[in-house]
């Protein structure tokens, strides 16, 4: 269907980019690397009473490594230009839930939470003001490329499980939930990279469509063979905003076409898989209780309603609940924001949201802009479903909350437009920037081909009836 794997009408040019870049790749995915990424497996229990061990020291190190590195390459000033409402909004919620760490009860957690959660906004602060596009889906390459490598380690070494997890696969020990997230998120770059417009906006040199549609294949399998239900459905409600956003209206009638035809396939062919699937081989109790997530909620909003303003501090939901139910853990979003933050944290938090989908609604509206925005709104939607069962998307250091964030990244980055290269075509009325070769204050060479800082023509946005 030449809608959906569209053929490049010029060959892709290699882009012409700042030299020394590879900053904008190798954070994040430090970052993420740190943080869920274990070679021993603890006690909930310890997580929040025990005392550190080297892993902890590690993750604490890379994080530190970090900011130090943002520090001597960017320095810490006031901003230059005043900031969007989605950065403002993405700071007033990383900053009081990391002040909430001062009146947890677990506060050592919470403070070291509450700090790693401040480095990876000064992070996104800095993706969202210097990084270009073409940084971004380099960023997307590389976590495809992690993910695909962390399968292979799964399958060539499988590390032991517990009883809970024994036919689920994983890797390293890393929880099935948390891999199926890495999975679901993949999944989405992978698809979105695929489809993508190549008429307008950035033209990155990427792989093959065939290579694009194996790995696709290959992180499905991946996924469904998590036995994740909550990142299964969040991938299925992701590729649908996916594929109705990133085409513009043709995208709405493959949408409908394609998908009613897969999901007539699906259910007529596959429908005993489907179930046992979602069975997991459970009994009618523990299906109807999500798994003792129905009793946890439970205990959750009781614990909500003793602090409902301000909550009881960063990392509090993951040792209020150990002594009743043996959970850690909200296991919902926004449950485990009323909880850890209260009101006025989950407020913000619904704010960020709302800001984020509206600004990418916007940015669907222009061609040029389409293809990457519509990856963003899949991967916003793949995180509201499966924040329905996991609590990442509300905590910091995780691949859930770091990825929110780094949506609000790239989503910046796609306003400012900084991703032309060398080769793409002016738009008649738009100012162009020669590009020039200067010596930046850091010592490095750097290559100038931008339009980011010229006029520009107005933006290019359909009529309802207009189609790509």
């Amino acid at each position: 269907m030449p809608s959906l794997f569209p053929r490049p009408a010029v060959p892709r040019p290699a882009v012409v980019l700042e030299l020394g870049r590879r900053w904008a790749v190798l954070l994040p995915m430090a970052l993420m690397l740190a943080s869920d990424y274990k070679l021993r497996s603890r006690p909930v229990d310890e997580t929040v009473g025990g005392s550190p061990d080297l892993t902890v020291f590690l993750e604490i190190a890379v994080y530190g490594l970090a900011a130090l590195y943002l520090y001597l390459r960017f320095g810490l000033r006031p901003p230059v230009r005043r900031t969007t409402g989605l950065l403002f909004a993405a700071w007033a919620f990383t900053g009081y839930v990391a002040m909430s760490a001062l009146w947890s009860p677990f506060m050592s957690l919470g403070a070291v939470r509450g700090v790693q959660l401040m480095v990876t906004m000064a992070l996104v602060q800095v993706l969202a003001t210097r990084a270009t596009v073409a940084d971004l889906h380099r960023l997307a390459h590389a976590f495809v490329i992690v993910v695909l490598a962390s399968i292979a380690i799964g399958v060539a070494h499988p590390f032991p499980r517990t009883p809970q997890t024994l036919t689920r696969f994983n890797w390293l020990y890393v929880h099935p939930v948390i891999a199926g997230v890495y999975l679901g998120i993949a999944v989405l770059l992978v698809f979105g990279l695929l489809i993508r417009s190549r008429v307008y906006g950035e033209r990155a040199r990427g792989w093959p469509p065939l290579v694009y549609a194996g790995v696709l294949l290959v992180l499905m399998g991946a996924l469904v063979a998590t036995g994740t239900r909550g990142a299964a459905a969040g991938a299925a409600a992701g590729l649908v905003v996916l594929m109705a956003t990133s085409r513009g209206p043709r995208g709405r009638i493959d949408l409908v076409v394609l998908g009613g035809a897969v999901g007539a396939v699906g259910v007529l062919a596959f429908s005993d898989k489907i179930m046992g699937f979602v069975a997991r081989g459970e009994t009618a109790d523990k299906l109807a209780s999500l798994n003792s997530r129905t009793d946890l909620w439970t205990l959750a909003m009781r614990a909500y309603s003793e602090k409902p303003i301000f909550g009881h501090g960063l990392g509090a939901s993951r040792g209020l609940f150990l002594q009743d139910i043996g959970l850690g853990g909200g296991h919902n979003a926004f449950i485990n924001a009323l909880v850890d933050n209260g009101t006025v944290g989950t407020a913000l938090f619904v704010a960020l949201l709302l800001t984020l989908g509206t600004v990418l609604l916007t940015l669907v509206r222009r061609r040029d802009l389409r293809g990457d925005a519509g990856t963003l709104l899949g991967i916003l939607a793949f995180f509201l479903v499966d924040g329905i069962t996991t609590e990442g998307l509300a905590m910091p250091a995780n691949v859930s909350g770091i990825w929110l964030l780094l949506l609000v990244a790239w989503t910046e980055a796609l306003r400012r437009g900084r991703y032309r290269t060398a080769e793409t075509p002016e738009t008649p009325g738009t100012a162009r920037t020669t590009g020039t070769a200067r010596t930046t204050d850091t010592g490095g060479t750097r290559i100038i081909v931008s339009v980011a800082d010229a006029p520009t023509a107005a933006p290019q946005i359909e009529s309802p009836t207009q189609h790509p």
